[in-house]
């Protein structure tokens, strides 16, 4: 099963003419294999062929407005930006009030110094200690 198009392939043509006139031009000759290969070439690709066959004298005008609009036709796609890098991991600011507020009546409490060095070193508490440090508050009230 042949797909490709029936008729005048201008870019192949566009393609020999310049393969005549620059023979030992590695880009021209690069497009050349890629689109015997894959059949198509990128949109910058063809504006670099367009912009080497403009320079070439005997190419036909008809050829180069031709490539021209199949190169509007194209889209234009364009890199969108980097997000801005958020941190990993953010504190719970109630976690934090109630470690603080429980370390301030009972400076030793040996389980709640080991929450809050947890919690200092950005590790994630889990829910059960999260519910105990709750019972620990509700306790020493």
């Amino acid at each position: 099963m042949d797909n490709k198009k029936k008729g005048i392939d201008i870019i192949n043509e566009i393609l020999e003419d310049c393969i005549m006139a620059y023979p030992v031009s590695s880009f021209i000759i690069s497009l050349y294999k890629q689109y015997g290969t894959r059949g198509s070439l990128s949109k910058k690709q063809l504006q670099g062929l367009h912009g080497k066959a403009s320079k070439i004298e005997g190419i036909s005008p008809g050829k180069l407005c031709t490539l021209e609009a199949i190169i509007k036709k194209m889209p234009t796609r364009y890199k969108s930006e980097a997000p801005a890098p958020k941190p990993l991991y953010e504190k719970d600011e109630t976690t934090g009030r109630m470690l603080s507020e429980i370390l301030e009546k009972y400076p030793h409490h040996k389980h709640v110094l080991f929450l809050k060095a947890k919690y200092d070193n950005n590790e994630l508490l889990s829910p059960a200690e999260i519910t105990d440090l709750k019972r620990i508050r509700q306790l020493l009230k």
